[in-house]
């Protein structure tokens, strides 16, 4: 593979030093951009897209060609792939969201489930990445990503989207057996496939616990860290002579840094609720930090986001180990405009808190 010219992001998520906060964005190859948006038309939908590597690897690159600032490319694709690899029939309505053919409702469907084969299963996954990284040619850093077992759950007992989580919330409490022997399936699965990425050469992944702050305390505990602390205990932690950090990101979850810390994860993402400053004094030097702008200051002037930037950035305060990034994923009506701005207050603002 080819020596990588930038490599601020993973020196970051090490905590080593750096000239400037590096900066990607959730969601960074998406609707928002003109581009995209005609590759989709291409396609014909997004599982068409997601499913075509030729055309996922166009899409990754296309914010790239755009924002010569970004630090990191992440793998376009969607955390529902391994559900769909199971049997459970991914297709989405317009302007509802994921859906699935089959939903999980009893401990026999769980049994019947398979462990997805990343090569075999989710061979166009891998595709993609091994296209990506050659088209990249050493440009930035390949991020691979999964969704956490919990937020996977969530999705195959709800039959898509939902708003309470009534049914999963239902199976967690009336049948825990049930619903652990799913979460265990799920880690063993996103395990496998965050393995394959690595090896097809992502460079760094991140878990996208979207839902886990949909939890108690208690459940939270039980039913999402534990199995994204089976997953990081089970990834190959060095490739091609590297290190490959993990980033752990539980939406909602900024009451748990301290046990999220405890998991192995090189770094923890933070939603825009959480106070940066605030999560580095209570995580010390454990992990890396990756956040936590709120996307919708990306409607605002560009001078609005600027003076935001500046903010998050004094109260990350001097220092390594701070990834700058949305508080979730950009938002669709973005003007592309307003994230180039955005990226440029990164690196310009940021350079005073790194060197002497």
């Amino acid at each position: 593979m080819n020596a990588l010219k930038n490599d601020r992001f993973l020196r970051a998520l090490l905590k080593q030093p750096v000239d400037v906060t590096p900066v990607w964005m959730m969601r960074q190859a998406g609707r928002y951009l003109p581009e995209y948006r005609a590759t989709r038309a291409k396609a014909g939908d997004f599982v068409k897209l997601m499913k075509n590597p030729e055309l996922a690897c166009e899409v990754t690159l296309q914010p790239l060609d755009r924002y010569p600032q970004l630090d990191a490319a992440i793998l376009f694709s969607d955390i529902l792939t391994i559900p769909d690899a199971m049997g459970q029939g991914l297709y989405f309505e317009t302007g509802e969201g994921p859906r699935f053919n089959k939903v999980i409702s009893s401990m026999a469907d769980i049994d019947a489930l398979p462990i997805p084969d990343p090569e075999k299963d989710l061979g166009y996954v891998m595709d993609a990445v091994r296209t990506i990284r050659r088209e990249l040619n050493g440009r930035v850093p390949l991020i691979g990503f999964s969704g956490s077992p919990w937020t996977l759950a969530t999705y195959m007992v709800e039959g898509g989207s939902s708003k309470d989580f009534r049914k999963s919330k239902a199976m967690l409490y009336d049948n825990p057996q049930a619903m652990h022997a799913l979460l265990d399936k799920l880690a063993q699965s996103v395990t496998a496939y965050l393995n394959g990425q690595i090896k097809a050469g992502a460079q760094a992944v991140q878990i996208f616990d979207s839902w886990g702050g949909s939890l108690s305390a208690a459940a939270y505990q039980e039913f999402s860290l534990a199995y994204m602390q089976k997953i990081v205990d089970g990834l190959i932690r060095e490739h091609d002579g590297r290190r490959v950090p993990v980033i752990l990101f539980t939406k909602g979850g900024g009451q748990w840094l301290e046990s999220m810390a405890d998991s192995g994860a090189e770094a923890l993402g933070l939603d825009w609720t959480c106070d940066i400053g605030g999560a580095r004094a209570r995580v010390g030097d454990k992990v890396a930090l990756q956040g936590n702008m709120d996307p919708s200051v990306l409607y605002a002037n560009p001078a609005a986001i600027r003076a935001e930037v500046g903010r998050i950035l004094a109260a990350y305060g001097h220092g390594h180990g701070h990834v700058f990034n949305l508080g979730h994923g950009i938002t669709p009506e973005v003007d592309p405009a307003h994230a180039g701005a955005f990226f440029e207050a990164v690196h310009e603002l940021s350079a005073q808190y790194h060197g002497q």
